[in-house]
Parts: structure tokens; sequence; C-alpha cells
């Protein structure tokens, strides 16, 4: 079963650490983090457990149909009070536990002063693939 492991910029239940934003860590800092990323993707790709995954840039919008012959509606570039997926890994694994597992470790990556971030991150299910294949 695939599952969809979305990483919440600064959000999440209850936060338990209440870090810097990245662009003010140390860029040691940051290697360690991507590099910690890039340790477990590709454990998990060597598992067949690893499908994609990718960080993203902080701007964006929500955007939603506004009716026909009308350009869609949009609320402009995020506010910082907005949450924000700072990114995502698709896995497909055997059990939601084994999910919840990746997620722990994925949870446990490094940030200021090397420490687990302890972030929350969202699991959730993907019910169907859709669109062109892709093989």
């Amino acid at each position: 079963m695939k599952y969809l492991l979305l990483k919440h910029y600064r959000g999440g239940p209850g936060r338990v650490v209440d870090y810097a934003p990245m662009d003010r860590w140390t860029p040691e800092e940051v290697d360690a983090h991507v590099q910690y990323m890039v340790d477990l993707a590709n454990r998990l790709q060597e598992s067949g457990e690893f499908v994609d995954g990718k960080a993203l840039q902080p701007g964006g919008a929500f955007v939603r149909y506004d009716g026909e012959g009308r350009p869609p509606v949009t609320d402009g570039p995020f506010a910082e009070t907005k949450d924000l997926i700072a990114g995502w890994m698709m896995i497909d694994v055997e059990s939601w536990e084994r999910a919840v597992e990746v997620a722990g470790e994925l949870s446990a990556s490094p940030g200021p002063g090397g420490k687990p971030l302890r972030e929350w991150l969202e699991v959730r299910p993907v019910l169907s693939d859709f669109g062109p294949s892709t093989g």
C-alpha cells in the first residue's frame, strides 16, 4: 500500500520542539538534515519501499475554480501563518504500522545543533493512482 508522508513546516498538533526556520540554520545543519533524508530514502529504495520524494519551495497559493469563463481564484502567495508543506515522500509498504515506523524515522531528521527535529509528519494512505500510467 502506498502512503504519502507530508512534512509540515513547523506545524502539527502540540508542537514538541520550536526550532528556527531552515533559512536560519548553519550550512552544516542544513547539509546534515538533507543527508539524513537522502540516506533514509536510499535505505527505503534498497528495501523496495521508496517511491519518490521532494522538498518544496515555501511559496505557493491556494487555487480554486470560479465558474465558466472566469479565471481561477487564488489567495496569493502563502502568508506566514498558513500551513506550509516543506516536502513529501511517497512510500510503498506492507502495512500502516510500517508507514508509521518510516514516518517516525523521517521525523528524527536532525535540525539545529544536530538534535532530532521531532517534527510532525502527516501520513496519508493513497487510495488509487490516476492519470497516465508511468510504467
